[in-house]
């Protein structure tokens, strides 16, 4: 049988065959990747004695703290916590 290079349905015929494209380097789905990154970051901060907290902020918040964290340099998480603390020893 002769092979055709136009016929893609007899995989095994072009299993030696290099594909374009980045080659997988991961045995998991992307779903799981990311429930695995995420577990780990939560095992890294708690081992950095980092704790999390969530809260909700209107979208003209959000930004003006993101523009702020961005001028000077910071992640927007370092900026809330440095806010946090200057108001905290003010008010001790």
């Amino acid at each position: 049988m002769a092979k055709s290079d136009a016929d893609r349905t007899t995989i095994d015929l072009f299993e030696n065959e290099k594909r374009p494209g980045r080659p997988k380097t991961n045995p998991l789905p992307r779903e799981m990747q990311l429930k695995v990154n995420k577990r780990n970051q939560m095992k890294r901060d708690r081992a950095r004695g980092l704790k999390r907290i969530e809260f909700k902020v209107s979208s003209e918040l959000y930004q003006a703290l993101s523009d702020m964290a961005e001028a000077q340099n910071l992640s927007r998480s370092a900026l809330i916590e440095t806010i946090l603390q200057e108001k905290l020893a003010i008010n001790r």
